[in-house]
């Protein structure tokens, strides 16, 4: 993979992330839009993120996005709960099949062992885990051999159930979900790809290097990096208009971000550690495409808490956003709170 490397601004980088995302512009509402803003997978770990992530980057979002029939949930990086197109299912799954042979065999007897039990039912991981008299928790190694299935409703236990392999290999699904992985959070390193996948550290090189000449190295404000060689050329184009105001849920996958690759997207160390936070991360307020603040709501009640003064015009872009999010259940009008 020996290549000139490419120099690239944070400018650039935050352009092409925002761009790549879709959050400049929201997409039309449709199957290949939905697709698009979950290219690599959308954290559903507190409740309605991905519905809000979607909010985010596609047009007319309503309350029941998630019960589109193009998209899934599964177990996903780092085992967490991900919302994925359901073409791309295997991806996600399979695509973090372990390489070394007691992984694979710890992911492999779980799989059994749930096949066995299910049969073709569906039911919550909790009683899975009781009939099986294993922790439930130790049941979602199973689903690197792409096999299981999840519905999570949010208040409920997620229920599971068993479907037959995919039809490619780990090492095809893993290579996809490192180009998905670089075509979002790049530029990126292997060992980055290693952390946010859930997968071992050798894996991340790996995969790197079976991309061969698809990806190509730059230099970036924090260090080298590589990108795909597709989006090289949206690296060097022109920024678009960013959009005056997105909430971005906690785990959203523009701010997903670990170690110095934070510093980019949030160069004050303080701000840092508002959005970062050691407890339960709030959602990210993006303004005229940089990260402006944060927030947090319960229920109808919403509280925003800016690191700048905004303008009028970019407060009231900030409350009509909040006011348009799609959230079933409400009780009334959203009352917003800013914080300095």
């Amino acid at each position: 993979m020996a290549r000139t490397r490419l120099d690239v601004s944070r400018e650039q980088i935050l352009a092409f992330r925002r761009q790549g995302g879709a959050l400049d512009k929201r997409l039309p509402a449709n199957a290949d839009s939905l697709r698009t803003a979950a290219w690599a997978g959308l954290q559903d770990s507190m409740p309605r993120a991905a519905l809000l992530s979607i909010h985010a980057r596609v047009q007319d979002t309503g309350p029941d996005a998630l019960d589109h029939p193009s998209l899934a949930q599964v177990w996903g990086p780092r085992f967490s709960l991900f919302v994925v197109a359901e073409h791309d299912v295997p991806i996600f799954t399979l695509g973090r099949y372990p390489t070394d042979a007691r992984g694979r065999a710890v992911a492999d007897a779980a799989a059994a062992r749930l096949h066995k039990a299910l049969g073709d039912r569906r039911i919550t991981y909790g009683q899975a885990g009781a009939e099986l008299g294993v922790p439930p928790n130790s049941l979602r190694y199973a689903t690197t051999t792409g096999m299981v299935r999840l519905r999570w409703e949010g208040a409920r236990a997620p229920k599971i159930w068993v479907v037959p392999p995919p039809d490619m290999t780990a090492r095809e699904a893993q290579l996809e979900l490192a180009r998905r992985y670089l075509h979002v959070y790049g530029p990126t390193t292997p060992a980055a790809f290693s952390k946010w996948a859930g997968i071992g550290v050798a894996d991340g090189p790996r995969a790197f290097d079976g991309l061969g000449d698809e990806v190509v190295p730059v230099a970036t404000p924090i260090g080298d990096g590589w990108i795909l060689a597709a989006d090289e050329a949206a690296f060097r184009a022109g920024a678009n208009a960013p959009a005056k105001a997105r909430l971005l849920p906690s785990g959203d996958s523009f701010w997903l971000y670990h170690g110095r690759e934070r510093e980019l997207l949030v160069p004050d160390p303080k701000r840092r550690d508002d959005l970062w936070t050691s407890r339960v991360w709030p959602g990210a307020l993006l303004v005229n495409g940089e990260v402006a603040g944060t927030w947090r709501r319960a229920n109808e009640r919403m509280s925003i808490q800016s690191w700048r003064r905004l303008a009028p015009a970019q407060r009231e872009a900030v409350e009509d956003e909040a006011n348009a999010l799609p959230l079933p259940g409400l009780n009334g009008p959203m009352q917003i709170t800013w914080e300095s």
